[in-house]
């Protein structure tokens, strides 16, 4: 099991914290696929993300760089401007780990990242025609559609900031890359749920962003794990023996529990319910601090 989340209190709240891109390296020449020892499956699942993650960060830097010109608030459109570079830093860096390492291992990515631009650059893309107000609503389903996705990318990003990547061996360049990214995206939680609050809220547009969100990233990351195990000739796991293994790595701390998943989904309609309820700033900042790929590229 992972490690208990850690939440902030009143004495280790840092408050506001000003969001920046870090410059970042990673070095992920001699990592082998199968990353966290012992562990093929739960390996090749986080992986997917390698995959996923860039094309739809740039779709998240297209939608808000759109919105930020029409956003009054300076210091939530600061935030936003934040959050704009350290997405596209994101993008570039698993850009990175797919092209100089994940493509080395013998995974051909090209189908599944063809994939990924059909989703983001065409089915997501913004609205050209129709009149100016039908072109904003679009672009606010859009808003609320990345808030409903940063939901779980903040779930994620708690997840990795506790789990027990390094008690399993895992590869400590491999795991602070996704350390990195998951506290950053700690660290700017609240802010895409916020633009989109900015232009237009309710319960409806939430709901149908959400219902949208959850079964989409779902099929998406089960097709990107299909998709990298049919290529890992070394693991000959069938369904049953997938499962299994799946419930082993959730069992050691090294995947998230389908639990922890699914339960916070609900938390997102409670009333009252703040983005911030999830994860631990100072915690995610702190590691932030400490980023072996941070302070490499510093």
């Amino acid at each position: 099991m992972s490690k208990t989340p850690v939440h902030s209190t009143p004495d280790t709240d840092p408050g506001k914290v000003e969001l920046h891109a870090r410059n970042v390296s990673f070095d992920l020449a001699d990592v082998p696929l199968h990353w966290i020892p012992d562990h093929p499956v739960a390996s090749n699942m986080v992986t997917v993300l390698n995959l996923l993650l860039p094309e739809g960060e740039r779709w998240f830097v297209q939608a808000f760089n759109e919105a930020l010109p029409m956003v009054k608030d300076d210091e939530l459109a600061a935030d936003m401007r934040g959050f704009v570079g350290q997405e596209a830093m994101h993008a570039e860096a698993h850009d990175k780990a797919v092209e100089e390492w994940l493509e080395k291992r013998g995974i051909d990515t090209k189908p599944y990242h063809d994939q990924m631009e059909w989703i983001f650059r065409k089915v997501l893309a913004p609205k050209e025609d129709g009149t100016p107000e039908e072109r904003q609503k679009h672009l606010v389903e859009r808003l609320w559609l990345i808030a409903a996705i940063e939901h779980y990318t903040a779930i994620l990003g708690d997840f990795v900031l506790n789990c027990r990547w390094a008690e399993n061996g895992a590869d400590p360049n491999m795991a602070d890359l996704f350390t990195w990214h998951g506290a950053e995206e700690v660290e700017h939680r609240s802010v895409a749920h916020d633009a989109a609050a900015d232009f237009e809220d309710g319960y409806l547009r939430r709901g149908r962003a959400m219902s949208l969100a959850f079964p989409v990233l779902a099929l998406l990351v089960v097709r990107g794990f299909r998709f990298i195990m049919k290529q890992d000739t070394s693991v000959h796991y069938g369904l049953a023996g997938k499962w299994f293994q799946y419930f082993r790595g959730a069992h050691a701390g090294v995947l998230p529990t389908i639990r922890s998943v699914i339960l916070p989904t609900f938390t997102y309609f409670k009333p009252g319910f703040k983005p911030s309820d999830i994860g631990d700033t100072a915690q995610a900042v702190a590691y932030l601090a400490t980023s072996p790929g941070a302070r490499r590229a510093a």
